[in-house]
């Protein structure tokens, strides 16, 4: 398609639709945010470990973030109207929910990625776990498999399957036997990679897998590029005849609305944080509890790029935690100034392993623990002790992907691993300058944090057009950049280093306390 006139109003929209939220930002022509809307949605605890959420509250949370964000932008000015040419949409990845075709309603809640309830099977992580035990223990989903009525999918397919219809879609695809339309059963190659049920060299469901797990292959949608258009959204919807032309999890967004090129990295600080590096072309296998997947592939044609990740189930969780759990503060932004409050956090350390802990330690049998405590120990220093926590799990798979970067001769432009960082929390300057301080080199934070929403903008804008790739890639000169210098020395740094695997160590053959 040839690039949109440069004098017309053209815009761009991305559903962001994370672990505890749902935002949907528009960007403009040079992609820049002119409005966006978000919600929080409820989080289910039935467990210890486990975690759930209401799949159709997160799509009534997309439909008002969606309406509120297209308000917003005609109050101000904006033909939206008539000028959104295009959505791309990010999503929390591994989050699994299976539901009836003929009724379109869930037959379970979603199953959110950090849930442990799998562990007595193997890592907790993957989707294709999640769905196993659903197919094994709840009895609705076992006989919808069994009838063919039942759809497996990550977020982003239950998102698309909707937006383009759903049950009575008028834009989907046709059920021959039934002569319904349906919507979209579609996923996109970056949320499969995170099933474990596709092949990273094919792009498709790996069929050996299938059969040893005994999944069927029927009930797993198509899987496309991340940057095509995918299909249109139905009637019913704010966004009706808009076509859905990017598909990413919101890691490898959050990559692509970094930039990352070959050999460049970021780290994600949400409700967990997540740390990629792109490796090209090639599939790097790790040997140091890191995970080989999919960075980004923009459209059907493109090159596959690939990464190495390291995954933290608890960052921007633990300040949830202090807030709801604890009471210690009322909103989470107030955690940085409660915080300063202590010049350091009192030789207290703290690990959230609330469901275990993920890269590069890989123990489900973790759980939290604090301590170092003294009577002297106050809240400030807990809430210092709670974001010193995110930072050292950064560094502890910032170390596992040096190592595999080196022995597998991936390395940046100018021969360090400098740090990228964005998503909510990266705003707390205190965070970002522990993160320099602990890690030892330079954290950048670009002018606009919310990068993940931004990398399915330009996934949807290279499909349709508006920007070419080189467009995109040349946004990258961030002239509101942050850059944080550290401010530690090297004796204390190791030290602290140290003091901290001690109180990891503590945490682990603790899930057999539970009660």
């Amino acid at each position: 398609m040839a690039e949109e006139k440069e004098t017309e109003e053209v815009y761009v929209g991305s559903i962001d639709q994370g672990t505890s939220s749902t935002r949907f930002v528009i960007y403009d022509r040079e992609a820049k945010p002119i409005a966006s809307h978000q919600v929080e949605f409820t989080q289910f605890y039935p467990e210890a470990g486990w975690v759930e959420q209401d799949p159709m509250e997160i799509l009534e949370s997309v439909k008002v973030c969606t309406a509120k964000a297209l308000d917003k932008a005609t109050a101000d000015g904006h033909n939206v109207d008539g000028g959104l040419k295009a959505i791309g949409i990010a999503n929390q990845r591994e989050t699994t929910v299976v539901w009836s075709k003929s009724s379109g309603l869930p037959l379970h809640s979603a199953i959110v990625w950090m849930d442990v309830r799998t562990s007595s099977i193997c890592s907790t992580y993957f989707s294709a776990i999640k769905l196993l035990w659903l197919m094994e223990t709840i009895e609705a989903v076992k006989l919808a498999v069994q009838a063919g009525d039942a759809l497996f999918g990550t977020i982003d397919t239950w998102l698309i399957w909707n937006l383009t219809g759903g049950r009575g879609g008028d834009v989907g695809a046709v059920d021959q036997e039934q002569h319904r339309v349906y919507g979209l059963h579609v996923t996109d190659c970056s949320n499969a990679s995170r099933t474990m049920l596709m092949n990273l060299k094919t792009l498709d469901w790996d069929k050996s897998t299938l059969e040893t797990l005994g999944i069927p292959s029927e009930i797993l949608p198509k899987i496309v590029s991340n940057s095509e258009i995918i299909g249109v959204v139905a009637h019913g919807w704010p966004l009706s005849g808009v076509p859905i032309a990017g598909c990413l999890g919101d890691q490898h967004a959050a990559m692509l609305g970094q930039l990352c090129r070959h050999g460049e990295g970021k780290s994600t600080y949400g409700t967990g944080a997540f740390i990629l590096i792109n490796t090209g072309k090639n599939i790097v296998r790790s040997h140091h509890g890191l995970l080989s997947t999919i960075a980004y592939k923009l459209g059907p044609g493109a090159p596959t790029n690939y990464a190495l990740e390291g995954s933290i189930a608890i960052a921007g969780a633990a300040v949830q935690w202090l807030r709801d759990g604890l009471g210690i503060i009322q909103d989470a932004a107030e955690v940085e100034e409660l915080a300063e409050l202590v010049e350091n956090s009192g030789g207290v350390y703290f690990v959230p392993a609330f469901n275990g802990l993920f890269a590069p330690w890989w123990r489900d049998d973790a759980r939290g623990v604090c301590m170092g405590m003294t009577r002297f120990t106050n809240k400030g220093h807990i809430a210092r002790a709670v974001l010193e926590s995110i930072c050292f799990q950064v560094n502890d798979v910032l170390k596992s992907m040096y190592k595999d970067a080196v022995e597998n001769g991936v390395e940046s432009k100018d021969g360090s691993f400098l740090l990228r960082v964005d998503g909510g929390a990266s705003a707390n300057d205190l965070l970002m300058q522990t993160q320099a301080d602990l890690l030892g080199g330079a954290v950048v934070r670009p002018g606009n944090i919310e990068t993940t929403a931004l990398g399915a903008a330009y996934a949807a804008g290279l499909a349709v057009g508006i920007w070419s790739e080189e467009q995109v890639f040349a946004f990258g000169d961030d002239a509101k950049a942050t850059i944080f210098q550290p401010q530690l020395d090297e004796s204390k740094r190791q030290k602290r280093s140290d003091s901290w695997c001690k109180a990891v160590s503590r945490t682990f053959d603790l899930a057999d306390l539970d009660n």
